[in-house]
């Protein structure tokens, strides 16, 4: 996304919204003219929308009303910090909802912004751009494959510096695995061969990541795996983002975490509530894409399209 320099001179204060399959993510940043982002406040909760919805294609009432209690504190956190504006997407959930119109217009009544659905392919791009803002280097082209893993879909990514080349969106997520194949606790043998063969008829068309691109790897599936890595008893982004998972490490916590209960999971300090019955479905999903990818390593990143969001906002005012 480069372009000319903005129009303007002065910095502005924005606020985007990613409203997730399971978890929802705020970011409160200053955006300068040059196009750099500064986090002034950023923030996360696990919402679990897209409960539900692989198989009802509806968000239940009771959902809506958490999810509208949870966006109403980030709409407050917006206005403490004077945010000029709330830019707010979501993805595969809102995607596969029936009455995502309902959901939608419920938020623009009482919070008084409005949601961009987004098609996977925008998913994927926004991602991307987000995701290395983190790594670019001015002295040099880097080559880079993003892979997020969601909730409800799957998007990977291929670029040089913030360049899209190539995209791709799969209905392919650890709530929808897990809704579909993995509902007890531990999975039996037999739920997990299915997931594993619904997984790999999935990315059945990847390709082998091309010489020297960096795999980056976001959402909440990687900094979790990031942050039982290093031993975390809290989260720190500044740990997190940019830790290296080698794939004989992944495959160690998952062998590890396979035998156990969702309950036993939680006892981790790094797993958080909502996340320890999907995380296993997630981890496989990562397996499988970096088996498939020839890739022996991934890099967290903790940015993704809260970031990408700002970073279109950017592009929009130089061009």
């Amino acid at each position: 996304m480069n372009g000319r320099r903005s129009r303007s001179s002065k910095s502005m204060r924005l606020t985007t919204i990613d409203i997730g399959t399971n978890t929802i993510l705020m970011l409160v940043a200053d955006l300068h003219p040059d196009g750099r982002i500064l986090t002034i406040r950023d923030e996360h909760v696990i919402a679990g929308l897209g409960r539900g919805v692989d198989e009802n294609r509806r968000i239940s009432s009771e959902t809506i009303e958490r999810v509208l209690n949870f966006l109403r504190d980030f709409k407050r956190i917006s206005d403490e910090n004077a945010s000029e504006r709330i830019i707010a997407s979501g993805t595969s959930a809102l995607r596969d909802a029936a009455n995502r119109d309902d959901f939608i217009a419920a938020i623009a009544e009482q919070l008084g912004f409005t949601v961009e659905v987004l098609g996977g392919d925008e998913e994927a791009e926004l991602t991307y751009i987000g995701a290395v803002t983190e790594f670019l280097q001015a002295e040099k082209e880097r080559s880079f494959a993003v892979l997020d893993i969601g909730g409800g879909s799957t998007e990977l990514t291929l670029g040089t510096d913030d360049r899209v080349r190539s995209k791709q969106s799969l209905d392919l997520g650890c709530v929808r695995l897990t809704e579909r194949f993995l509902k007890s606790s531990p999975p039996s043998s037999l739920s997990m061969n299915h997931a594993l063969n619904e997984i790999r008829s999935k990315i059945g068309s990847y390709p082998g990541l091309p010489a020297a691109t960096e795999l980056i790897g976001v959402a909440g599936t990687l900094t979790t795996l990031a942050a039982m890595d290093l031993g975390l008893e809290s989260y720190d982004r500044a740990r997190v983002s940019g830790h290296v998972l080698t794939f004989e490490t992944i495959q160690q916590i998952f062998n590890h975490l396979r035998i156990k209960s969702v309950s036993e999971i939680l006892e981790h300090p790094q797993v958080l509530a909502g996340r320890a019955d999907i995380l296993l479905a997630g981890i496989l999903i990562l397996l499988e894409v970096m088996k498939k990818l020839n890739a022996g390593r991934i890099t967290v990143s903790d940015r993704g399209l809260r970031f990408g969001l700002v970073a279109r906002e950017h592009h929009r005012a130089t061009s």
